[in-house]
């Protein structure tokens, strides 16, 4: 044989070998991957069915070999089948097609991914999203919004009367107004008027607006200097609204 035939034969040996490797481009066929200590303890593990133990140990074989598309597809396996973590078989399992390109088993991979992906988004997504659900959750949200202005006007409202109540409020009972002055008693009556003007109970009145010291001294008909005696603590010139005051006798 001639050294360019045998040039020719040793490419063509070496391609071969390439061709059975397959998914080993860092030169170590996928027969070697399988034999790193670290992957056997793990298919050993997968057979006692200790999946945690298994997936520790392709781990470590990863880190031995990161190209290890053996590795990569029995984590995808695990995660996908045995300690379902949808993300990282799908990381492993997309490792894997890209370490095996054209691996005879690319599309049932391809399809496990795309259950992964499904099973992902209906774990973010529980609601369904037709059209009809849609529609409703509209309507819930046009009616949540429908309530709290609903709210808000009541509120509006309240907060209205209240602050009418305190500018303009009504006399209350308490307000007190002139007594009649008592019919002359005669005859033997006479005796009793000391102890019916005696007894006789004691006036007040709730300071409304508007209201002057001077002016309510003027309607009860006393001197203002005894309606100040028979309220201390009342400062003539700024009375509040609200106020009771004693009225004393005229």
């Amino acid at each position: 044989m001639s050294f360019g035939n045998r040039l020719l034969f040793s490419v063509c040996a070496v391609w071969f070998g390439v061709v059975l490797s397959g998914c080993a481009p860092s030169g170590q066929s996928q027969s070697d991957e399988e034999k790193e200590p670290h992957y056997v303890l793990g298919k050993s593990r997968v057979n006692a069915m200790d999946f945690r133990g298994a997936i520790e140990a392709f781990e470590e074989s990863l880190e031995v070999n990161p190209h290890s598309a053996s590795a990569h597809f029995e984590l995808g396996w695990l995660y996908d089948e045995k300690e379902p973590d949808p993300v990282a078989a799908i990381y492993h399992y997309q490792q894997y097609l890209k370490l095996c390109p054209g691996a005879d088993n690319a599309e049932v991979i391809k399809q496990r991914i795309y259950s992964c992906k499904q099973q992902l988004a209906a774990d973010v997504t529980p609601l369904s999203s037709t059209p009809a659900a849609q529609k409703q959750l509209d309507q819930l949200a046009d009616q949540n919004r429908q309530l709290q202005d609903e709210v808000n006007r009541w509120r509006a409202y309240y907060a209205s009367q209240l602050a009418a109540a305190k500018t303009n409020s009504p006399p209350t009972p308490n307000n007190a107004v002139a007594q009649p002055m008592p019919a002359k008693q005669t005859g033997a009556n006479a005796g009793h008027s000391g102890n019916t003007a005696a007894t006789a109970r004691p006036r007040t009145h709730t300071v409304v607006a508007g209201e002057t010291a001077v002016g309510i001294a003027r309607k009860f008909g006393v001197k203002l200097s005894a309606l100040q005696a028979a309220n201390p603590d009342m400062n003539p010139s700024r009375i509040r609204v609200g106020q009771v005051l004693n009225i004393p006798p005229p």
